[in-house]
């Protein structure tokens, strides 16, 4: 591991300006995937600043929703009452993300903010565009099964590995963030990109900008939510494909609905195209399935040494169609 400066500032506008002066320098939290990337020579920075103490641990009230400061951890965010009972899916990913002991260690803020775990990624011995831009993406042609069908391009198939982050995305959560130049927020479904041309880029911080705290809207259809995650093991595996979803039926009909899909791109996705085909349709799984079929129209499989991806079509068809029957039962 390369050594590097260590500093705990005072308060976060210290560490903003720490950290944005500086292009080698970056943020510690929980360190859950920092610590990893320094091991595997990932990152290699000059001077780590320590922000685990200069933001909120507490989860607050705010406009009739929620407010999670950045340095909850997420254990606690899983056992909130209030999340809960009212956001039940993004307690429910949260459990179905990490081991015990690594939800007691990550934080809120740092969560959505961890990078992919493609494997030609975490190997510097082989090229990765993410990791050396210009240097090619060795999953094409390579190892594909957990990769990107949405939202890909021909620099990285890499996919988001969060669960907490698909969660938030069909919430309709907002990011805050400090930066130089003040506070912004970021509706939580624009704070990741897709690869494009800069598969370096993960999110649209700016270098320096600190995730202060996470909003959480009020949203009675929230109540009725769920999470479903489908892994290789049952314990401790990131997603083939995940289904964040809220539906509010009324008289056998759908009245609205939230969407986000988890390992199948770049970033969580937001199934925009299944939410309009189910409103106001009948609540069946015909309707269920067009729903998938139309937010799926333009995926595309990657063939692999592995076998390829193609199977994660049919997967995440046949789990959004599973999840909305169990949510429209329940909603009954």
């Amino acid at each position: 591991m390369k050594p590097f400066d260590y500093r705990a500032p005072a308060d976060a506008a210290t560490a903003v300006r720490t950290v944005a002066a500086d292009p080698s320098a970056v943020f510690l939290g929980g360190g859950t995937n920092l610590v990893d990337h320094l091991k595997l020579g990932i990152t290699t920075p000059g001077l780590v600043v320590d922000v685990t103490a200069l933001t909120s641990a507490e989860i607050t009230g705010r406009h009739g929703g929620l407010r999670i400061g950045a340095a909850v951890r997420n254990s606690d965010l899983s056992a909130d009452h209030r999340v809960r009972e009212r956001y039940p899916v993004l307690a429910e990913a949260v459990l179905a993300g990490a081991s015990g002991q690594l939800r007691n260690m990550a934080t809120t803020g740092g969560n959505p903010l961890q990078r992919t775990r493609c494997v030609y990624f975490q190997d510097v011995t082989t090229p990765c565009n993410k990791r050396q831009p210009g240097s090619g993406c060795s999953a094409f042609g390579g190892y594909t099964r957990h990769h990107a069908v949405l939202g890909a391009s021909p620099h990285c198939i890499a996919t988001h590995p969060s669960d907490l982050a698909v969660a938030l995305t069909a919430l309709d959560a907002e990011v805050q963030v400090l930066g130089t130049t003040g506070e912004r927020s970021i509706p939580f479904g624009e704070l990741h990109r897709l690869p494009g041309e800069h598969p370096e880029l993960d999110t649209v911080l700016d270098h320096g900008e600190l995730i202060t705290a996470i909003d959480l809207p009020e949203a009675p259809i929230a109540a009725n939510s769920t999470y479903r995650k489908v892994r290789d093991r049952a314990s401790y595996a990131f997603a083939l494909v995940s289904v964040a979803a809220a539906l509010r039926v009324e008289d056998g009909i759908v009245r609205d609905s939230r969407i986000a899909f988890g390992g199948v791109a770049h970033k969580p996705w937001r199934a925009h195209q299944a939410e309009a085909v189910l409103r106001d349709a009948p609540a069946n799984e015909d309707t269920y399935r067009e729903a998938a079929e139309a937010e799926l129209a333009e995926a595309v499989a990657v063939d692999g040494i592995d076998g390829g991806n193609g199977f994660k079509i049919p997967l995440l068809t046949r789990t959004l169609v599973a999840t909305l029957r169990d949510l429209a039962g329940e909603a009954r």
